[in-house]
This record gives structure tokens, C-alpha cells and sequence, in this order.
């Protein structure tokens, strides 16, 4: 009676994971669109993932713009169309691959300058450490008798 009552629940709960894929795939009615779709999937970054594209991410936002893709191919836009579309409503940043120019040039950049930057302090500190021990004088002989008396004095055998 336990396992009915467990396998009952499992059921339940898987349910809305199969709805979710099964309604995207009996959209797929026309091939030729559904390639369109994801050939410009593949271009459009998830919002909410952030690092994958919606052709990859299962997050509520990538499948409304799978569904909205879809209505403008249906209603027969270009890609060129639903690009810009996509652009104007959330920003250069929806694009996988963003353009180069004055806004997002950080984005391009940002990681060579960071790498360029870092590199360059790396290199001074080096120099800086490396002239500090060259310009070190040995210790005295008054000194290092003195480290060895200190030193003696905290051994503790």
C-alpha cells in the first residue's frame, strides 16, 4: 500500500516537468521554422542563466522566448526583425555574441585590460622584490651571534 501511495506521488510530481517539454514539441509543427527558431536560439542569450543560450536553458524566461520567437516567425519576420526586436526590448546583453562598440566594448576588452593590468602589477612587484634582496647586507658576526643566542634560547630541547 506504501509503494502505491510513493509511486502515486512520484507521478504527481513528475507531471509538470513532461508538460512543459511535451507543449514545446507539439508546436514543432513546421521543420523549416522550427530550424529558423533554432538557429536564432543559439544566437540569444538566457536572461537568467546568463551563460547559456535559450536554445540550452530550461528557465521560464528562455521558454517564453522560444514562444514569442515562434509567433514571429509564424507571423513572418525576419531574423534580422526578431533580432532587432529582441535587442530593442532587453539590450545588447541578450545577444550571445554582442557587437563591438563604445557600450559594449568593456564587455570585449574588460578581460584583456583586467589580464594586461594584472601582468603589469605582477611584473613591478617582482622587480621591487627582486632589487630588496640584492640591496640586503649579510648579518655581522655581533649578529648572527646573537640570532644564534636567540634562537638557542627558544629551542626546547
Amino acid at each position: 500500500m506504501i509503494w502505491r501511495a510513493l509511486m502515486f506521488a512520484l507521478c504527481l510530481a513528475a507531471g509538470p516537468t513532461f508538460a512543459s517539454s511535451a507543449t514545446e514539441a507539439a508546436v514543432a509543427e513546421d521543420p523549416v521554422a522550427e530550424k529558423r527558431l533554432q538557429e536564432l536560439s543559439v544566437e540569444l542569450r538566457c536572461l537568467v542563466c546568463q551563460n547559456q543560450t535559450i536554445a540550452d536553458s530550461n528557465a521560464e524566461l528562455a521558454q517564453d522566448l522560444r514562444r514569442e520567437i515562434r509567433g514571429m516567425i509564424k507571423e513572418g519576420k525576419t531574423n534580422g526583425e526578431i533580432i532587432d526586436f529582441m535587442v530593442v526590448r532587453y539590450g545588447d546583453f541578450v545577444l550571445y555574441r554582442p557587437p563591438v562598440k563604445g557600450i559594449t566594448l568593456l564587455l570585449w576588452g574588460g578581460p584583456i585590460a583586467l589580464l594586461l593590468f594584472g601582468i603589469f602589477f605582477l611584473l613591478r612587484y617582482l622587480r621591487r622584490r627582486a632589487t630588496r634582496v640584492a640591496d640586503e647586507k649579510p648579518l655581522s658576526a655581533d649578529e648572527a651571534s646573537r640570532a644564534d643566542a636567540l634562537l638557542k634560547e627558544s629551542d626546547p630541547k
